[in-house]
């Protein structure tokens, strides 16, 4: 066993963290070098390159991060839970998809970001934060990623910032060297929105099985449709397909596929909560608030109200804002499903009440 390894298993035992209680080794760790880890995850930013700067929207950027040692790697399509203390202040935890091809333990790697108005990390990333600025990650989470044994012909569909997983899988493939075909299909607002407009220019003047459809709704472009797709993919249905985007688009693929089970979906944001009872009372049992249940998911009922659960991603996916429903019945917003169960445990961003519900929050 080498010496760093050696040094790892100490770093990592059970007597050095009964020694460092309750602050951990990593506190100790933190102070001497920011760098250093045995458990947790953390990365120091190496580099900010904008990719989208249109005035008056908000900018998108590319921020690569060397991580600590204990970074496990990640396949093309996951996400990471990002963590940041703005001004000193408590730490503020976002759910961000990685934009750079698979990499292992201890790589370099890369997320595109737009700086959200409302989000309070991404607008720091992007128009604050530095180089050498450190974040906190988790390891990479999420099986929206491509299989180990590619199909001969893929389909990616995304709109707008929704274009970094099938981006990562893209660039994926092009480092295994993929021989199969791909085409790749991505809505932006107009050409100045593209993110990666000049790497997907270059994909797509040098051909190598790469079909790439830049489509631009404000300039003309047809919204998509079933006949739309199959203009642009014959056959399209039975494709192995990734979409990711917002949630009119995603659910415009879906309708499109008509259940196909080629397809594979991740919400770039929640869908919309239309359909869903707004009928009864909603209780939050700790704080002791409740309202007429509106039919908006449980975490927007619940900040409406002026409550200030905890959160990452919004979309369903981190699991951060999972809280106890006592009773009541919800419908989860992605897939349409609904429960009854007492006693359970519920992501609030994505459950909609239907009828009378009490949560604990």
């Amino acid at each position: 066993m080498g010496l760093s390894a050696v040094a790892g298993t100490i770093l990592r035992s059970r007597a050095l963290a009964a020694l460092t209680s309750p602050q951990g080794v990593d506190r100790y760790l933190e102070q001497i070098n920011p760098m250093w880890a045995a458990n947790e995850v953390r990365a120091r930013i190496v580099d900010i390159r904008r990719e989208v700067d249109v005035a008056g929207h908000p900018p998108v950027a590319t921020i690569t991060f060397a991580p600590t040692s204990t970074w496990a790697g990640h396949r093309a399509g996951q996400h990471v839970q990002l963590g940041v203390e703005i001004n000193g202040s408590r730490r503020a935890t976002r759910v961000f998809t990685i934009s750079s091809p698979d990499s292992r333990g201890g790589d370099r790697f890369t997320i595109t970001m737009r700086a959200n108005p409302t989000g309070l990390v991404s607008r720091y990333l992007v128009e604050q934060a530095e180089v050498g600025t450190m974040v906190h990650l988790s390891q990479a989470l999420g099986e929206f990623t491509l299989p180990d044994r590619m199909p001969e012909h893929v389909v990616f569909i995304s709109g707008g910032s929704g274009i970094t997983p099938v981006m990562s899988m893209l660039r994926s493939l092009q480092r295994r060297t993929h021989r199969g075909r791909v085409t790749f299909v991505h809505y932006a607002q107009s050409p100045e929105h593209q993110i990666f407009a000049t790497e997907l220019e270059e994909i797509s003047r040098g051909g190598d099985g790469i079909d790439v459809h830049l489509l631009h709704p404000e300039m003309g472009d047809p919204n998509l449709s079933p006949a739309h797709l199959e203009r642009l993919i014959p056959g399209y249905r039975d494709l192995p397909t990734w979409a990711c985007g917002p949630a009119p688009l995603i659910e415009a693929v879906s309708a499109a596929y008509d259940g196909s089970e080629a397809l594979r979906v991740e919400y770039f944001q929640p869908p919309r909560t239309s359909g869903t009872s707004a009928q009864g009372e909603v209780a939050f049992t700790t704080s002791g608030h409740e309202a007429p249940n509106s039919g908006a998911s449980l975490l927007e009922q619940a900040e409406a109200l002026g409550l200030r659960p905890e959160f990452g991603c919004r979309m369903g996916i981190c699991f951060s804002c999972t809280a106890l429903k006592k009773a009541g019945v919800v419908k989860n917003v992605l897939t349409g499903e609904e429960s009854s169960s007492a006693e359970e445990e519920i992501r609030v961003c994505v459950s909609a009440p239907v009828g009378d519900c009490v949560v604990e929050l």
